[in-house]
């Protein structure tokens, strides 16, 4: 699923990432980007710390 796709991403990455930058890396559509970064910020797993920049809680 894409959510663990965009989450396992972000982990590797090891810095914030714009929804374009995740889209790319995982070849899915920026709106099935756009769509599981809405779900992991509903569910509290990710953060942003400056704006549209985001990555991974903890």
């Amino acid at each position: 699923m894409s959510v663990e796709k965009v989450l396992e991403t972000m982990k590797i990455a090891g810095k914030p990432l714009k929804a374009g930058e995740i889209a790319e890396a995982t070849g899915l559509d920026k709106k099935e980007v756009d769509k599981a970064m809405k779900l992991l910020k509903k569910e509290g797993k990710i953060e942003s710390p400056k704006v549209c920049y985001w990555q991974p809680k903890g």
